[in-house]
């Protein structure tokens, strides 16, 4: 067995911790397989000679890896999906105290917090991935940002604060979610465009993907609420499902499903809408009968 088999054996054992890294930081699981990939790309040329701690080595070149990509998406102001959102997984809106509300919930909790991720800056990001959630140390951590310790340690605390007040609202729970989406979607259908804005975040994102043009992303509360007057149509039947977890509906214009829409709801406000419609795209969605 050659060195190079050697250690592909030992990278392949720390794969699975390294993609759970990379999706936390990046949000896709298509940007984390890449970014996984990049980093055995580096590993492979470099070696593992003179490595005390091959996982805590493999982290930081994993960690390096999705600090660039996000720096990059936000110099060029992108999302995660720059493709088209993923194919989602639309179910019927489960009873209150069905056995598997928890693990829909948890779902929902998660796309929340991936949402309020995307907010923060590159370095925050990785600072409070990083520790919050796989127990880097900072003084690590700051050798990788090339920060000092104690500037390391007010991005993680920053972080920390932001994703707190997000999610002190009780946002997981459903009958509160509902009725923030009743109240987005009374306000569109009466063209209440105040009420409309009310109810959204400031910095809320709109994501359209149609599948036969470039994905659509409209930013602040103002602008999504101009666009989420198209779904004001007084004929439209809302029927509410769940969409990877989140609250969500599909949206029927007689007995044909126009859309669907996925929410993610913190405290009282809507801070992120995905949006599926269009023939093309709705045949990728298996819908619930």
């Amino acid at each position: 067995m050659t060195d190079q088999n050697d250690l592909a054996i030992r990278f392949e054992e720390h794969r699975p911790r390294l993609a759970r890294l990379a999706q936390r930081m990046l949000g896709s699981a298509s940007d984390a397989d890449d970014a996984v990939q990049e980093t055995w790309l580096r590993v492979s040329r470099a070696g593992d000679d003179d490595v005390d701690n091959f996982g805590g080595w493999l982290t930081t070149v994993t960690s390096r890896v999705c600090l660039n990509a996000l720096r990059a998406r936000a110099t060029r102001n992108e999302i995660a999906y720059e493709q088209g959102l993923p194919d989602p997984v639309v179910d019927t809106d489960t009873p209150e105290g069905a056995p598997d509300v928890a693990a829909q919930l948890s779902d929902a909790v998660g796309a929340a917090l991936m949402v309020v991720l995307d907010r923060l800056s590159p370095a925050e990001r990785v600072a409070f991935v990083l520790h919050d959630s796989f127990d880097v140390p900072f003084e690590q951590i700051a050798e990788l940002l090339e920060r000092s310790l104690a500037a390391v340690r007010q991005l993680a605390s920053r972080a920390r604060r932001r994703v707190q007040a997000a999610g002190g609202g009780g946002d997981a729970d459903p009958r509160r979610q509902r009725t923030v989406l009743d109240a987005f979607f009374a306000a569109a259908r009466s063209g209440d465009l105040p009420r409309l804005i009310a109810v959204l975040d400031p910095d809320v994102v709109l994501r359209a993907d149609t599948a036969t043009s470039p994905l659509r992303v409209v930013r602040g509360a103002e602008a999504v609420a101009g666009n989420a007057m198209m779904f004001a149509n007084p004929d439209a039947r809302l029927v509410p499902v769940l969409v990877d977890g989140r609250p969500g509906v599909v949206i029927e214009v007689g007995e044909r499903a126009v859309s669907v829409m996925a929410f993610s709801v913190l405290g009282e406000r809507i801070v992120a809408i995905d949006a599926y419609a269009g023939p093309a795209r709705l045949a990728r969605i298996e819908l619930p009968r």
